[in-house]
């Protein structure tokens, strides 16, 4: 499935009676178009800058309905903040254990996830999550140069 567009996601909305606000349509439109995955502090800043009576609690409340209706994905990492994934295709993710970057990389085939003990169990895959742990070019660029100039 291919990520829906910001337009594209405002129309599925409408179709569907969603009272879509300005605020609401500014916050949908930034996750959209955005390839970060920001912490819900982060989205209220962003649209701070736009609108700056905005409310914390309007953001989250906007975030948490957009997940809802599927529109936007939640990555919850334990105690850190939850992030927000505005691809809502089917694909995996690169986070950084040093800075906490998340990218978006495609995932591997849906044969590749559907293995024989998933089969074998009789279960119905109705989505998933796929994570990769690591460490991002620039952390590991970064380590490289302190290790190589450490006296």
């Amino acid at each position: 499935m291919k990520r829906k567009s910001y337009t594209q996601s405002l129309a599925d909305l409408k179709s569907r009676g969603i009272r879509l606000t300005p605020q609401r349509q500014v916050i949908l439109q930034y996750l959209k178009e955005t390839e970060e995955h920001p912490t819900a502090e982060q989205v209220y800043q962003k649209i701070g800058e736009q609108f700056p009576g905005i409310s914390l609690a309007t953001v989250y409340n906007t975030l948490n309905m957009l997940k809802e209706l599927g529109v936007i994905r939640e990555l919850s990492y334990g105690d850190v903040s939850s992030r927000f994934d505005g691809n809502d295709s089917e694909h995996a993710h690169l986070v950084c254990e040093h800075c906490g970057q998340v990218l978006d990389i495609a995932s591997p085939p849906d044969e590749a996830l559907i293995t024989q003990n998933v089969q074998q169990a009789g279960f119905t895959l109705s989505s998933y999550r796929l994570e990769y742990y690591g460490t991002c070019a620039s952390c590991h660029e970064h380590a490289t140069y302190q290790n190589e100039h450490a006296s």
